[in-house]
């Protein structure tokens, strides 16, 4: 964690697969004091990796994928509202996104040619957020079929980077960015002199610019792991309801309140294409979106 003349603290950290950095504009405050604040906000993301990582055994998700196929599995207060939101959100983009996609994305994710259509449709069978028995009472989850995975993937990411803006705002920090990877970036207030944080969206060809203000952004993408079979090009975001990755939208773009919601829904919005944008905007009052096309 560095403090700039500027008065800019600036700190990073690496976690969930990708690179965090934060920006946080000091003002009055004393930049030590920012610099300590900053540092937990950060803190908590790395919190977070170790209970929502799917790589790591000792998470709570991965206990949760060892045994809620077998019995009802308790979580704490915080993971079981996560948890429900993700069905909810599942519920309202009509599959688009799915936090059960674990099975198949680790059949994409190591495939070099097209998988057989028999592991496809194995993997896919094992998938299906409407397979998630949450109980509310007792705080557990259970699975309904054999198999199942849960992958937050982006979502996760954009859940860890709410709690660590709300750690931020608790602080009375009114005014910092924090990014997440190339996808996913969150605003409070306005840089000095000016009215909000803009950011650059590089992967569509209009150069769009985003304004932030108290805000987020998220962008999801199937360009980066790829492969080509057949004349055609693959990448590693999935439609849950077919199985097979998408292939005919570059990217999509969400801006809203709160970066959990956006991840989810670039995701949905890719998925769907722009002929959602419509139920996007009903659905979710305050969201927006973009679809860029090849």
């Amino acid at each position: 964690m560095t403090a700039t003349d500027d008065g800019l603290v600036r700190a990073a950290i690496d976690a969930m697969a990708t690179r965090f950095e934060l920006v946080i504009v000091a003002g009055d405050m004393d930049a030590g004091r920012a610099r300590a604040i900053g540092e937990e906000a950060l803190d908590e993301i790395a919190r977070l990796e170790h209970r929502l990582s799917l790589f790591r055994p000792s998470s709570d998700i991965a206990g949760i994928n060892a045994w809620a196929a077998e019995r009802p599995v308790k979580v704490e207060p915080a993971l079981f509202s996560l948890l429900q939101r993700c069905v909810a959100l599942s519920a309202a983009c009509e599959g688009a996104f799915d936090p059960t996609v674990g099975s198949l994305s680790r059949l994409w994710k190591a495939a070099t040619t097209i998988p057989p259509s028999s592991a496809i449709e194995a993997a896919r069978c094992r998938a299906g957020w409407q397979h998630v028995i949450l109980d509310a009472d007792a705080s557990t989850i259970r699975f309904a079929r054999k198999g199942m995975t849960i992958d937050l993937g982006a979502a996760g990411k954009g859940y860890a980077i709410d709690r660590a803006i709300a750690v931020l705002e608790s602080q009375g920090i009114a005014r910092a960015l924090l990014h997440g990877g190339t996808s996913s970036v969150h605003a409070l207030g306005a840089p000095p002199d000016d009215t909000g944080w803009r950011v650059g969206w590089s992967g569509d060809s209009r150069g769009n610019v985003f304004e932030l203000r108290d805000g987020a952004l998220s962008v999801s993408a199937v360009h980066g792991r790829v492969f080509s079979s057949g004349g055609r090009t693959y990448g590693h975001v999935i439609d849950p309801r077919t199985g097979w990755p998408i292939e005919r939208r570059l990217s999509a773009a969400v801006t809203g309140p709160a970066s959990f919601e956006c991840d989810v829904l670039s995701t949905a919005l890719l998925v769907h294409g722009a002929d959602w944008l419509p139920a996007l905007q009903a659905r979710f009052p305050g969201y927006e979106g973009l679809v860029n096309l090849p």
